[in-house]
């Protein structure tokens, strides 16, 4: 029989819905019955393309044993984390905080009111050498929570009373010294020989080298430009890349980026496709565009969906094997190539009778000395094997749309639609805008919602039956949107309009995501300098996250600097400018001795250090100047076409107002700080 959790949308909710544990999903219903039966709540944090999520499903949460214990001693409740991400923020500093580390799954066990008194991540059913076990645990807090509540109550207290200590950040003016250091600090843990930076497991961190690229062009930096393209060529080879059918996975176990954890994410695609872009930009090396390429179209042939918007991921697993979509034998190859063809193409993808992965192989480039020179015929072979495994077997996709991931999409298909001349792409990223601001509700700012599901149309207003994360604070379904928009949601969906204004300068899409932009001072202020996670108007939770640290992907504070400085760019406005600075000297004042974990705001950053300028262009439609000009790497020039007798750009940026047509033709204004020199012809 299902439990609570019957009637969800999400994916990973709904994959638990048959468990013989009485799940509810986060919200008062579960939290009332925890006080009113007097026990602990079970809480456990995950999200559907996590293979250790399935793997302790499928040893705890489907076995009776662990069942019992947990109806009987405990109420349970099941998190997506990529539906409440402000709930996960929240317990996942908890779990740092008692352990130094943390993960997922996350298992955290709480008091009725909310205070947690144990967290951890994945744990065995049993006891595994040192490594507690489940249920013994189970059994040791359920027998202390009867003995003895107010101790563990008293504990959950005093860590919660930590929790809520929020440390006044002394702000900082932007300083050169701070991006050396965090270019030091990447230079420090950098691989010499792979790639990458620290040791195993290996994460692409994209902000990582988006801040390389851009530190390099600014600064003058080669070595940073160097780390960052032998991190792209090294992944481009490893099995990290999906050889067959493009897109990356989430990240590596081992040094050399071979073996994957197989799951793949909207957001890391999104922004290594970025990655590879820019670095195609600069000297044009044809694998950075076959990768961005690829990677891109990964995302609209798996992960796009009817509105628009694109799914957040795919699973690890699939037949209840890790990875097993992706291996490949010598039998499978010559099966689908021939033998001559597909003997030829095991060598080149190290693909053996022994394999790499469990008896069977990973394909990838490690090994060939002639990586970046394959021969002619191998994208149709490559194309053939995708459609052969997919016919053969099926991975789960996880439907939800999230804003702040499609945002970063946004920014990449915009920018890669420009550079590589994708009429496709410009088609994708333009149905996409449309989707945030008519789906999502970018339109309405103060509606923008954080997830929606086809479902529902992306409707605000929750299905029928569905008990979608009952909020216990001021939203209710008839108020307002299931999962109102958090603070990374508003910045990178502006953040993706304004790289889709720089793919049609359409000036509609200026005031769309400046309108957005103002929600965040507005909603989203800490007294302590930069912004929360959730709004003044969220459900109130343990404490308001604030995240001053880029995690698994660039922070909402991080991303809200990119946003003010490149509004402070293209509109000129002194009020942009004034955010860009106060956001600056928050980040570099919580930075302290670890500014590489701001790695994305510091981009932001070099925009308050390095001279920036604006070419404003006077036509009727694009000329080749100006696409000349959007198709070189330069962070530090912004764009602006201005079409004749059309004053709407001029009401979003105040200095173009005086910027006209010389002798009939298409003319170029350089402006630095709000001034504007004389104009020029092509």
């Amino acid at each position: 029989m299902p439990n609570h959790l019957a009637g969800e949308r999400s994916a990973y909710l709904l994959q638990h819905q048959d468990n013989p544990v009485d799940w509810y999903p986060w919200g008062e219903e579960a939290f009332e019955k925890a006080r009113r039966e007097r026990k602990p709540v079970f809480l456990s944090i995950g999200y559907a393309g996590c293979h250790w999520c399935h793997v302790m499903a499928a040893e705890s949460f489907e076995s009776p044993a662990v069942a019992e214990i947990l109806n009987r001693a405990f109420v349970s409740v099941k998190v997506d984390r990529e539906e409440r991400p402000d709930v996960d923020a929240v317990y996942m500093e908890a779990c740092m905080a008692m352990n130094g580390s943390g993960g997922w799954p996350l298992t955290v066990i709480l008091t009725p009111e909310k205070s947690p008194f144990f967290a951890g991540t994945y744990l065995p059913r049993e006891n595994r050498g040192r490594q507690p076990g489940l249920i013994p645990l189970l059994r040791a807090v359920a027998a202390r929570w009867q003995r003895d509540p107010a101790g563990l109550e008293k504990a959950a207290g005093e860590l919660t009373a930590f929790l809520r200590r929020e440390a006044a950040v002394q702000p900082a003016d932007p300083d050169e010294r701070l991006l050396r250091r965090a270019y030091e600090q990447l230079k420090n843990s950098f691989d010499a020989e792979y790639g990458g930076f620290g040791a195993a497991p290996k994460f692409p961190a994209p902000q990582n080298l988006l801040f390389l690229l851009h530190y390099a062009a600014l600064a003058g930096e080669k070595e940073a430009r160097r780390m960052a393209e032998q991190t792209l060529q090294q992944m481009a080879r490893g099995g990290i890349y999906d050889q067959i059918g493009g897109g990356f996975a989430r990240y590596a176990t081992d040094r050399e980026w071979l073996i994957p954890h197989f799951e793949k994410t909207l957001y890391d695609n999104a922004l290594l496709a970025l990655c590879y872009t820019e670095a195609w930009q600069e000297g044009h090396f044809a694998l950075y565009r076959r990768v961005a390429e690829e990677t891109l179209d990964y995302c609209l042939r798996e992960l796009r969906s009817e509105t628009g918007g694109f799914y957040s991921g795919q699973d690890a697993d699939s037949e209840g094997e890790e990875g097993k979509f992706y291996l490949l034998s010598p039998e499978d190859v010559k099966r689908v190539l021939g033998e001559d063809e597909g003997r030829h193409f095991c060598e080149c993808y190290d693909i053996t009778a022994e394999g790499n992965f469990r008896g069977r192989s990973i394909p990838n480039l490690l090994l060939n000395q002639r990586w970046n020179l394959l021969p002619e015929g191998y994208g149709d072979y490559r194309r053939r094997l995708r459609e052969d495994r997919a016919a053969r077997m099926t991975l789960r996709t996880d439907r939800k749309l999230l804003t702040a991931w499609n945002g970063m999409l946004l920014l990449a298909l915009s920018r890669a639609a420009r550079v590589f001349e994708r009429e496709d792409y410009a088609e994708a990223a333009r149905g996409l805008g449309r989707f945030l601001l008519e789906t999502a509700g970018a339109k309405t700012p103060e509606a923008l919602q954080a997830v929606c599901y086809e479902d529902a149309a992306c409707h605000p207003e929750r299905s029928e039956g569905s008990r979608a994360n009952q909020s216990v604070g001021p939203y209710k379904a008839e108020e307002g949107p299931a999962f109102p928009a958090q603070l990374d949601d508003y910045a990178f969906a502006a953040l993706g309009l304004l790289a889709l204004y720089g793919l049609d300068y359409d000036p509609a899409l200026l005031p769309a995501a400046q309108a957005l932009a103002e929600q965040i001072p507005a909603r989203f202020a800490a007294p302590t300098g930069g912004f929360y996670r959730v709004s003044d108007r969220a459900e109130a939770l343990l404490k308001r996250p604030l995240e001053r640290y880029d995690g698994a992907a660039p922070s909402g504070n991080s991303a809200a600097l990119v946003l003010f400085d490149r509004l402070r760019r293209l509109s000129g406005q002194e009020r942009w400018r004034q955010a860009a600075e106060k956001q600056a000297a928050f980040l570099c004042g919580a930075a302290g001795d670890y500014p590489v974990g701001s790695a994305f705001g510091l981009l932001g950053v070099m925009g308050q250090l390095y001279p920036t300028r604006e070419l404003v262009c006077v036509a009727e439609t694009e000329p080749a100047l100006l696409r000349r000009a959007a198709a070189r790497f330069d962070p530090a020039l912004s764009l602006l076409l201005k079409k004749p007798g059309d004053e709407r750009l001029a009401a979003f940026a105040p200095f173009t107002a005086s910027c006209g047509q010389k002798d009939g033709k298409p003319s170029f204004y350089v402006c630095e700080n709000g001034a504007c020199r004389l104009p020029f012809t092509e």
